[in-house]
């Protein structure tokens, strides 16, 4: 991944890079569960979006998850529309790695998604994640309901309790429905079941979230 101590101010909309009409083309299909990970879905999937830092890793704390269908990987929260990846790592698009998740609400709740989210990274530590520094690696989440929203600002609030007691620092996760989902690049999707011995630098605060 990108290490650049440069790429860790948000860049504006009026400067963003322009990208492009058409999308990136990948398969559709996810490598371990063999579903479709974009829409049209299954009518009882649900979908949410989670920024953890490096995507790669992100991914996979979920697609093992039972009631989780599909995951992919993506950029969201930016500006430019269709960005390369090359393009998200020079801190130009406005854009962070994000993993959507595909789950089916009536085997894992939203809550269950929160507390992996939550335990399996650093929230307090802005634009980085670790080792991996740039806006790309921001925390985020990016709802696609009103109660999404709701839970996702309540499970914040307790995690800061629960960081306060530990003195690890104050949350600097972005939370807000999501405007636009934008697909990464093949190689990237599912990367750690293609490459098991793939870079993953997730390292969570040994602090729980009680649902």
């Amino acid at each position: 991944m990108f290490f650049n101590t440069k790429k860790s101010t948000m860049v504006t909309a009026a400067n963003a890079l322009t990208g492009r009409n058409n999308p990136i083309t990948i398969s559709g299909i996810h490598s371990v569960h063999g579903h479709e990970m974009r829409s049209p879905l299954p009518s009882r999937i649900e979908q949410c979006v989670f920024a953890l830092g490096c995507f790669w890793g992100a991914e996979r704390k979920f697609w093992g998850l039972d009631g989780v269908y599909s995951t992919a990987v993506a950029y969201a929260g930016g500006y430019t529309p269709n960005p390369t990846y090359e393009e998200v790592c020079s801190g130009s698009t406005g854009h962070t790695e994000v993993v959507l998740v595909n789950y089916d609400p009536d085997e894992i709740s939203y809550l269950k998604l929160l507390k992996v989210f939550w335990e399996s990274h650093n929230p307090t530590q802005g634009m980085r994640q670790g080792n991996d520094i740039g806006t790309q690696y921001r925390s985020s989440i990016f709802t696609t309901n009103e109660q999404q929203l709701s839970q996702a600002i309540s499970s914040a609030q307790t995690f800061q309790v629960n960081l306060d007691k530990k003195g690890i620092g104050n949350i600097t996760t972005e939370i807000k429905p999501l405007a636009q989902l934008y697909f990464a690049e093949e190689y990237h999707q599912q990367y750690l079941d293609k490459n098991p011995n793939g870079y993953c630098g997730l390292s969570g605060c040994n602090v729980t979230l009680e649902l």
